[in-house]
């Protein structure tokens, strides 16, 4: 290698370790908010500066060469040093002054959480909010976000998580699909109508599946992974869907199909990284953000 590891600039690096990530230059700068260009022209200089071939041009992307293959843990170390003194830094800030950056689902993200930043700036105008509006599991322990609400438990060893209860789900179907089909009212009949499905997310199969209807993929005949977009299918008649009750029960193009299916509760968590959930800043807009989700929620939320 022409130059060691510690004298190159951490911006080429961190191009390095985004593109062997993503696979590609486009994808690699959306994760950076970079353009396409500038993480090209950072691979080509890295190159130059350890005189090494990383990257192999593909048809999908670019993949990493051995050599390439080789110099990835040392970037991925040094990046998760380089993270982890941020988050320490991070979190001694003693001030309110800054952004705070959430992450939810593109559908709690759409319905919930805009009446929440706005409370958020009204209380604290000197807190910037940014909002990743993802279906993907933004990485606290990379500072890709600072709080996230997940619909799930997080497993991570560094971060803070708290239940803040459970979203109660219901089918429904828009009033043009029951004029034209009617309105299913026992199990059987309800398993000859037509739903919007995911196309593929499987959490949908396997709950029928639970239910003892043993359907595939091709049993949806409209899919879709996005929720809103779903959600809209759903709203136009392509067929029954599951949605949160509180955002279907006031849509009034809406009607609710209640045949007595038991329908788990969608769990609701924020979490944060443990050095960052003490920190002022991150800790106004979390009392928010729970006391606002709550009312999402059926489910008592459990201790800290």
């Amino acid at each position: 290698m022409d130059k060691p590891l510690h004298d190159l600039d951490w911006t080429l690096l961190r191009s390095f370790l985004a593109v062997a990530d993503h696979g590609s230059y486009s994808a690699a700068g959306r994760a950076l908010r970079l353009s396409q260009p500038t993480v090209g022209r950072h691979i080509e200089l890295l190159e130059e500066a350890t005189g090494l071939h990383l990257f192999d041009r593909a048809q999908r992307g670019m993949n990493l060469t051995l050599v390439g293959e080789r110099l990835l843990p040392s970037v991925r170390a040094m990046h998760a040093a380089a993270n982890q003194a941020q988050l320490i830094a991070a979190g001694a800030e003693d001030g309110l002054a800054g952004t705070v950056r959430i992450t939810a689902s593109i559908f709690v993200s759409h319905y919930a959480l805009p009446s929440l930043i706005s409370d958020i700036r009204r209380m604290h105008p000197e807190i910037e909010v940014e909002l990743v509006a993802s279906d993907q599991s933004e990485n606290l322990l990379y500072r890709e976000a600072d709080i996230a609400v997940r619909m799930y438990r997080p497993r991570q060893l560094d971060v803070v998580a708290k239940r803040i209860g459970g979203i109660e789900l219901g089918l429904f179907a828009a009033h043009s699909y029951v004029g034209r089909h009617g309105k299913p009212g026992t199990y059987d009949e309800l398993m000859e109508h037509d739903f919007v499905g995911y196309d593929t997310n499987e959490l949908m199969i396997e709950g029928f599946r639970a239910a003892g209807s043993n359907v595939t993929r091709d049993f949806f005949p409209v899919r879709c992974d996005m929720q809103t977009a779903y959600w809209q299918l759903v709203r136009a008649g392509c067929g029954l869907g599951f949605g949160q009750r509180t955002v279907g029960l006031a849509d009034r193009e809406l009607v609710e199909i209640d045949i007595g299916l038991e329908i788990p509760p969608l769990e609701v968590w924020l979490t944060a990284h443990q050095n960052l959930r003490n920190s002022p800043r991150i800790a106004r807009v979390w009392d928010v953000l729970e006391e606002g989700l709550r009312p999402w929620c059926d489910a008592p939320p459990a201790p800290a």
